[in-house]
């Protein structure tokens, strides 16, 4: 299984849609974020970009899906817990991770009540999300793997198996790779290596060396 906190979706791109709800127009754009401040110059730099429009709603998640320790929002002048709580409720559960969305309303004139606002925020964030690219956060261990040179295509025939890349091979009384593999995968690949190389193969961080 997956480590949520290693490994977890999060937008690929900044990315736009827009609906209309009684005549008012919601424009959401979301991106990823890393932290409060960068979330926070996104919503400026949203606020420039429409400074006619009657509100310029917000919320950000910060970490894994679903993260509730760094987390911002705003109504911008809507009533209270109409806009930012429903955009971030959204957020949580969108299972996508450091990203920060702004609903941008244009008023078209028919007022939509609490109650209607807090659908159509949903439904401007929810369109967003639902079609957003994605990529994967992945945090990233280095290894150096030495080993006999008989053992180098066993070894090299499994790498694949923990999305394994070789970044560097240097050859000397026995071959000594420089690997980068996924943080939850390295448990896994060290198990297999002590495994195959039967325990006279050498398996160290670069930090070591």
């Amino acid at each position: 299984m997956l480590s949520s906190t290693t490994r977890y979706p999060l937008p690929n791109q900044r990315f736009r849609c827009e609906i209309e709800v009684e005549r008012s127009r919601f424009i959401t754009t979301l991106q990823e974020v890393c932290c409060p401040a960068e979330a926070r110059d996104f919503v400026a730099t949203l606020k420039a970009e429409f400074p006619d429009a009657n509100h310029n709603c917000w919320a950000f998640l910060i970490g894994p899906p679903g993260s509730s320790d760094r987390i911002g929002l705003s109504d911008d002048g809507e009533p209270h817990g109409c806009a930012g709580k429903p955009i971030l409720t959204c957020l949580q559960h969108s299972g996508l991770g450091d990203i920060a969305v702004v609903v941008t309303r244009y008023f078209g004139g028919i007022k939509l009540g609490k109650g209607g606002m807090v659908k159509a925020y949903t439904a401007a964030a929810q369109a967003a999300l639902k079609q957003a690219p994605r990529t994967e956060r992945i945090t990233w261990n280095e290894l150096r793997a030495t080993c006999a040179y008989a053992l180098v295509t066993p070894l090299e025939r499994r790498l694949a198996a923990f999305e394994v890349e070789v970044l560097t091979t240097d050859y000397a009384e026995q071959v000594s790779f420089l690997l980068r593999l996924p943080a939850e995968r390295k448990e896994g690949f060290r198990q297999m290596f002590e495994d195959l190389t039967a325990g006279q193969g050498t398996l160290t961080p670069p930090s070591e060396e």
